[in-house]
């Protein structure tokens, strides 16, 4: 649960309550380490509750695979969507969240398409680009993460350690999912038996369909 407490003096301090740390005591003044670890934890587990971000980053992983080319897309992602939402939350980018929400399903379901084109060439845009259509797509996908920092607000005194702790905390979410994600698909690989070749079809398909659904719904809720 994420509490937010607005102050008379025109404070807002904001923690996250867990099950295993329910309370929360609130400080005569908000120490730096205190909006680090605040921030950042919210960071972490809002990377981890987004099922369209982490759909985004499988994508990746099975169209790159684990080469060298790997880091530097997820790096250029990383890249794209830090730079958005420093400039949404700071108020220079202003795009209605509905928008972004479906332009992010869009993102998705493309990358559901050259998932499977990649199967079938190894000719594709996103073979031959990895890195500048993550880059892209990150700049996306920032909008994002900072509809969800909009709502939960930003220290006015602290604005810049907020926002960098909040971006941190996105970052290690995300190593840790792709590398989970990795660690996965090897042990696929080394299974001791050969995969159908339809197999391989599958997560595209269900990356693509719930894209598409995703992006179907959030058009609805334009409308």
């Amino acid at each position: 649960m994420l509490v937010r407490v607005e102050l008379l003096d025109g404070r807002s301090l904001r923690h996250v309550l867990t099950a295993g740390a329910p309370s929360y005591i609130i400080p005569e003044r908000e120490s730096a380490l205190s909006v680090i670890k605040g921030y950042l934890t919210l960071g972490f587990f809002h990377i981890l509750d987004g099922l369209d971000h982490l759909l985004f980053l499988i994508g990746i992983v099975l169209i790159v695979r684990w080469r060298r080319m790997l880091l530097w897309t997820v790096t250029a992602f990383t890249v794209g969507h830090s730079i958005t939402l420093a400039l949404a939350v700071l108020g220079l980018v202003n795009i209605p969240q509905q928008i972004t929400e479906a332009a992010i399903a869009l993102s998705i379901y493309f990358l559901g398409i050259e998932l499977v084109r990649s199967y079938r060439t190894k000719n594709t845009l996103m073979d031959r680009y990895p890195w500048i259509i993550a880059g892209l797509f990150g700049l996306l996908h920032g909008l994002g993460f900072a509809g969800a920092l909009s709502e939960v607000g930003l220290p006015q005194t602290d604005i810049p350690l907020a926002l960098f702790s909040f971006n941190i905390g996105i970052e290690a979410g995300q190593l840790l999912f792709l590398g989970a994600v990795v660690l996965v698909w090897a042990a696929f690989r080394r299974l001791p038996f050969s995969w159908p070749a339809f197999v391989k079809y599958i997560p595209a398909y269900a990356i693509g369909s719930l894209a598409a659904l995703w992006f179907l719904e959030r058009i609805w809720n334009i409308l």
